[in-house]
């Protein structure tokens, strides 16, 4: 347990910045499944459409320091590319 001011005012901050973190991964990872959904059931277009939703939702996320900007990048990468993949195979 925190026994000086400042201790207790670093466990507040972490708490929040750990809640605020916990809810922004969530909507990334939420927003990833569903555009893995929509590319298992759906069309190319579709697909489009939801990676254009979820693309945001991840920069914001590494924007936030949640993730790490490189690894934002590499999950928008392969999302794009497992879309792109539909539209050859399609």
């Amino acid at each position: 347990m925190a026994n000086h001011k400042s201790a207790e005012k670093r466990n507040r901050q972490s708490q929040v910045r750990r809640m605020r973190n916990r809810v922004n991964r969530s909507k990334m990872k939420t927003a990833i499944r569903s555009l893995n959904q929509v590319i298992e059931t759906g069309s190319a277009e579709e697909a489009k459409a939801a990676l254009a939703v979820t693309v945001p939702v991840i920069a914001k996320t590494a924007s936030k320091g949640t993730i790490h900007k490189k690894n934002a990048s590499r999950k928008i990468s392969r999302l794009t590319k497992r879309v792109n993949g539909m539209e050859t195979s399609a």
